[in-house]
């Protein structure tokens, strides 16, 4: 019996982690807002590929070589604030980070 409770824990919070990095891109990609593009940020896999990225927070800035997701506002500085994905030879995500994008 404890087995199986374990199992279906996991596999519950596995579940609820999944959804919640969905319900959370879909208001990102509603609301462009910095609360939502954070958590996706926080709660994104490690090792994932570009593509799963933009099924989670849509289409992308796409610098080639990373992609940003922006916010609505601006830093105290004029920059951009946003995410930053940025991503290897074969395509996936080996750094991200969430500020301002000044360049």
């Amino acid at each position: 019996m404890c087995k199986s409770f374990v199992f279906f824990f996991l596999l519950f919070v596995g579940c609820t982690s999944n959804s919640s990095i969905i319900d959370t891109g879909k208001h990102y990609q509603q609301h462009s807002d910095y609360k939502s593009l954070t958590k996706v940020v926080a709660l994104m896999p490690v090792g994932v590929d570009t593509s799963y990225v933009k099924s989670i927070l849509g289409e992308a800035i796409n610098m080639g070589f990373e992609y940003r997701y922006t916010v609505d506002s601006t830093s105290p500085n004029g920059c951009s604030v946003g995410a930053v994905f940025h991503f290897g030879n074969k395509g996936i995500i080996d750094t991200s980070w969430v500020g301002e994008i000044c360049e």
